[in-house]
């Protein structure tokens, strides 16, 4: 019974360059499967335009319509639909009754360190190489040593499940090292041991951090580091409406918001969280830059969410992760300048795709160095999150202790981590942001 596996999941190429190709998920039915499938789109760099989902319970059907965020994305198609077909429960039935809530073993994690002469740009483009070769950063250190030289302990997970081999391993040495070139004084992979639960830990932050990086509101005040720029205002702007009049089995919800990067993923992620399940869902296109989307839920006993405390919870879960998704802020450590980026992490345990990526991306367009970086996980709020300090290296075009400076530089990371339009247009502003503020500071 069932569906062939190959029909499981399908690609349809767009008939046109530029057209979007089309996903069709097609299998038995899990909690939040909708989530990891927009979880796996979003890791290969890829934006819905729009969507549909179906289920009975048992069953469902899922369209997504998606291109590439960025034209210099390469999508490796054929892998994208077997990690989307790894996810989807069995098309046997008797596996599925019998065995849905069973997981699969964790993916091994490996430490990748290589020892080399530290130059610009040198950890976007790593990051990038380990980005098109599906291995998934899960913690990374990185140090400067004060004779010019960068020792980076990446550790990995590979979505392909195929690291242990020979061959797997030879192509990752043979990509890195045509980044690293001759400045690479070793390189090395190999399963990892202890020292990755000693860079596993806890991330300790001050008080006065934990405040500024998890509080739930964006606050348009200059003196905050998270302020909104003049035309990212829009971006406190959401709807989210509940309505139990349209049809006798479920609730209707329907939210209005400015669209972004994982937008639908934000949405099924929290969905997911609070035990929420999906009779039908469609995500319409953009319209002058907002999103629309309609779902029909149920609790997890199947009934419908009554009562104004829990109607008025979702709804303000949902605003907040839809406004205030990834936290971004600038802190002084010590007599260093830091940058801390954080995103709320699943109750699965799992962390939002390719903010590493972005961040480094970011930072490389404005021609700021990393003196040291690294990931890891920290309590607030009663909820978990990871965090991503990077130390930056004064020597830059931008003066990092003007908060003017700052702001910008916050930004730009902002704007690359939600995917706004007009990213890369933003050069000129912040070298002329840059000037003026020096210009400033030179007459007091």
């Amino acid at each position: 019974m069932g569906v062939p596996s190959d029909d499981v999941v399908l690609i349809q190429k767009g008939k046109k360059p530029g057209e979007p190709h089309v996903i069709t998920v097609n299998c038995p039915d899990k909690h939040g499967l909708g989530c990891d499938i927009c979880r796996i789109i979003l890791d290969f760099g890829l934006y819905i335009t729009k969507g549909d989902v179906s289920t009975d319970g048992i069953w469902c059907y899922m369209v997504f319509w998606v291109v590439p965020h960025s034209s210099s994305i390469f999508v490796r198609w054929p892998s994208l639909k077997n990690r989307l077909q790894s996810i989807c429960p069995s098309c046997s039935v008797t596996f599925y009754l019998n065995d849905q809530t069973s997981h699969s073993a964790a993916s091994p994690v490996y430490l990748l360190k290589f020892f080399c002469l530290d130059r610009k740009e040198l950890l976007h483009d790593v990051t990038q190489v380990l980005c098109e070769l599906e291995l998934t950063i899960q913690k990374v250190k990185v140090t400067t040593t004060p004779d010019g030289r960068v020792l980076d302990l990446f550790f990995i997970t590979d979505n392909m499940e195929l690291l242990h081999t020979k061959e797997r391993q030879d192509d990752t040495y043979k990509q890195l090292n045509a980044v690293l070139g001759e400045s690479c004084i070793s390189c090395e992979l190999k399963l990892a041991g202890p020292e990755y639960e000693c860079h596993h830990g806890i991330l300790s932050l001050s008080p006065a951090v934990v405040e500024e990086l998890f509080r739930s509101e964006l606050s348009d005040k200059e003196t905050r580091s998270q302020a909104l720029s003049p035309d990212m205002t829009k971006l406190k702007k959401a709807n989210v409406v509940v309505d139990n009049s349209l049809s006798p089995a479920h609730t209707l919800l329907q939210l209005h918001c400015v669209d972004h990067k994982g937008l639908f993923y934000d949405v099924l992620r929290t969905l997911k969280d609070c035990n929420i399940k999906i009779a039908y869902g469609r995500f319409s296109p953009t319209f002058n830059g907002y999103r629309d989307i309609d779902v029909f839920i149920l609790q997890k006993d199947g009934k419908k969410i009554v009562g104004p405390d829990k109607q008025n919870g979702l709804c303000s879960r949902l605003k907040v992760e839809m406004l205030h998704p990834l936290r971004v802020i600038i802190s002084n450590r010590g007599p260093d300048t830091e940058l801390l980026v954080a995103n709320p992490v699943e109750l699965s345990g799992k962390g939002r795709p390719r903010v590493f990526y972005d961040v480094t991306l970011a930072l490389k367009g404005l021609g700021i160095c990393i003196f040291s970086a690294e990931i890891g996980r920290h309590s607030s709020s009663d909820r978990e999150w990871e965090v991503y300090r990077f130390l930056l290296d004064e020597n830059c075009r931008f003066l990092l202790s003007s908060m003017v400076a700052r702001n910008q530089i916050v930004d730009r990371v902002r704007r690359m981590l939600m995917g706004c339009l007009g990213c890369n247009a933003l050069i000129p502003h912040y070298i002329f942001m840059h000037l003026a503020c020096i210009l400033k500071e030179s007459l007091l």
